[in-house]
């Protein structure tokens, strides 16, 4: 679900109107809901009402500052893949025993900073980082808590760029090498606290099966190591995907396409029935690591058209964002539903939603059937609240957007635009 819809021809977000916030804030804009990333916050907790459960939102897919502070307002936990996000989650009201740290390539600096802030734990990726975060502990004469990541060689079947769960990727230790770890480190390194299990197959997952497998074949490690070393807690990942197809650019009023079973996502009270009767058994806590799932549908990309340009093989509307604002498309060939702001036309057109960059990959959307936009009007790229502003770059040395939070009928800007002196600060001639 979102809280984006049109009233009286006009898009808003909840009780919003996005053109008044475009023209009040300027373009490019993101803007996000506050309502959708609750309720998807919510409606997952309640899922797994059964299991004792942690939700730990990835800080990776949206790190504002007040992104952060609504959730951790809520409760949640949160998941972390470098000392600034650590940085950003205290500063937004959160603490680092509120944290796991994980990621493959973990500085000294960034493990002394979460060692000295107190962080709940780390997910560990290779042998050689447990050693390295014991070689630490001992020099600060702290004991530093760990889980080891488990690759479980299960296909995701989603992008080869966010499957991270089969063995030929960087992330996790290979399973038949885990239980021979957790002996060794519980026996040679003793500034280590065993407290653990952690796995995540990839993102944007649209059936539940590869979530089935792996826990299946995880829970009885997960069951031995409790045993055996008494560690508290197993982390499943995240990896639930969205829509990113939306029926407003249809015209429609539901949520999904109707009857387009390859577009309906996975829901979370089907991920949460498969999964809780595997988990409850073990008597662990719980982990989760969803991002995407908490705030993608949670946002959208303001852009104007600049320019209309007719060719003799393309029509291409230019836009003032590009792949440095929203890189998705170029990167992941990522979908993102384009709409107008203001759906006035009744005449659609094959067009090319292409961005100011030097770059032939510089596009939102190709040979696609959109409502007829013209020069100075208004689209949104939904969906656009993961992986959007915090990717974003300022490639040709183009100004970040500005980012507002809505919530209700009000709303905070939550970012200011980048000015051209921003852009320097830090450069000396």
């Amino acid at each position: 679900m979102h809280d984006f819809h049109y009233h009286d021809g006009t898009l808003h977000c909840e009780g919003v109107n996005l053109t008044d916030l475009a023209i009040q804030h300027g373009t490019p804009l993101y803007v996000y809901s506050a309502n959708t990333i609750l309720e998807h916050y919510r409606r997952l907790s309640s899922a797994l009402s059964d299991l004792d459960h942690h939700i730990a939102f990835a800080v990776k897919a949206n790190s504002n500052l007040s992104i952060l502070k609504l959730l951790n307002d809520e409760g949640a936990d949160f998941d972390i893949v470098s000392g600034g996000e650590l940085f950003r989650v205290i500063r937004a009201g959160g603490t680092a025993k509120k944290c796991t740290f994980a990621g493959v390539g973990k500085t000294r600096e960034e493990i002394e900073y979460s060692l000295n802030e107190g962080i709940y734990c780390f997910n560990v990726e290779s042998e050689a980082e447990l050693r390295f975060i014991n070689k630490i502990s001992n020099e600060l004469n702290v004991i530093a808590p760990v889980a080891i990541r488990v690759n479980p060689n299960v296909d995701a079947k989603t992008h080869k760029y966010i499957s991270t769960g089969k063995s030929e990727n960087k992330f996790g230790i290979d399973f038949e090498f885990i239980e021979g770890l957790y002996e060794t480190a519980s026996k040679e390194l003793k500034n280590l606290e065993l407290r653990g299990l952690q796995m995540h197959i990839g993102s944007q997952l649209s059936e539940v099966k590869p979530f089935v497998e792996a826990v299946q074949r995880v829970a009885p490690l997960a069951q031995k190591l409790k045993q055996k070393h008494d560690i508290k807690f197993f982390s499943i990942g995240g990896g639930i995907g969205i829509a990113y197809e939306d029926a407003l650019a249809s015209g429609k009023d539901s949520w999904w396409q109707e009857n387009d079973q390859n577009n309906t996502p996975l829901t979370i009270e089907e991920y949460a029935s498969e999964l809780v009767p595997i988990l409850a058994p073990l008597g662990l806590k719980i982990m989760l690591e969803p991002g995407r799932l908490i705030v993608g549908n949670a946002g959208i990309l303001i852009s104007e058209i600049l320019y209309k340009k007719v060719g003799t093989a393309k029509t291409f509307a230019i836009a003032d964002a590009g792949m440095g604002d929203l890189i998705r498309p170029a990167l992941y060939q990522g979908h993102h539903e384009i709409v107008p702001i203001q759906n006035t036309s009744n005449e659609n057109e094959t067009v090319d939603i292409v961005g100011p960059i030097c770059e032939s990959g510089d596009f939102f959307a190709q040979d696609r059937e959109l409502p007829k936009l013209e020069e100075g009007e208004m689209i949104g790229m939904l969906s656009s609240g993961a992986y959007g502003f915090v990717m974003a770059s300022n490639y040709n040395s183009r100004t970040l957007p500005a980012e507002v939070l809505v919530s209700d009928k009000t709303h905070k800007l939550i970012r200011k635009r980048q000015t051209y002196e921003d852009l320097i600060n830090g450069e000396d001639l």
